[in-house]
């Protein structure tokens, strides 16, 4: 994949328990204001979200939806405090049905 600029491209290590040949060696998430949380522990998911909430501000993407899960709630509640407490978020409401419903948020973000 092509990438015009370092701000449409974020990278992270590999998430804790991923199944990859070499876990340590960081890869790409694209900067699209949609990031997917399944495959990260609820250890690594607040780093990487709060990291990608910042890419995305930087892109100038303020509205971004971020996939939890449904599951139990752990990761969702895990989240919601992570998201209450970074300074950037203006918002957050539960992603509409066609979006994801309750396994995710849309967070609107401060502009820079």
């Amino acid at each position: 994949m092509r990438h015009e600029s370092l701000s449409q491209v974020f990278l992270v290590r590999a998430p804790h328990g991923e199944p990859m040949d070499a876990p340590d060696e960081p890869f790409l998430l694209p900067v699209d204001g949609s990031l997917d949380l399944h495959t990260f522990s609820p250890a690594d998911s607040t780093r990487v979200t709060d990291d990608y909430l910042e890419e995305c501000a930087r892109a100038g993407i303020l509205e971004v939806r971020v996939i939890h899960g449904k599951g139990i709630g752990a990761m969702r509640r895990t989240i919601l405090a992570s998201l209450a407490k970074n300074p950037r978020v203006a918002g957050v409401r539960q992603a509409p049905p066609g979006l994801g419903g309750w396994g995710a948020v849309i967070v609107t973000l401060k502009p820079e």
